[in-house]
């Protein structure tokens, strides 16, 4: 497998990732308005680095692509970690 696959894979999968991610990530409950608008601004930033990076691999940019899907990712975790999200899934989330 030639570098430039392997990279169109892994941006392949990190995108599908993440996008599954988002689709079933959750607020926790009991959060209060401060953390609910913390929340929603980590869920803003994880679409928009999700939609940079299918912009990106539209480009054929893939490293970029491949940095946005995962800093998309990234602040899904956070939101886990910090346990404004609810997450069970450690397939697809670092939990706490």
């Amino acid at each position: 497998m030639s570098l430039e696959e392997d990279l169109e894979k892994r941006v392949d999968k990190y995108q599908k990732l993440t996008e599954k991610a988002l689709g079933v990530i959750k607020l926790n409950k009991g959060l209060t308005p401060e953390q609910k608008l913390i929340a929603e601004d980590f869920l803003s930033m994880a679409r928009n680095y999700l939609n940079d990076g299918k912009y990106y691999r539209e480009k054929k940019e893939l490293l970029i692509a491949l940095a946005s899907f995962s800093y998309a990712h990234a602040w899904l975790d956070a939101g886990v970690r910090a346990k404004i999200f609810y997450a069970k899934d450690d397939q697809l989330f670092t939990l706490p």
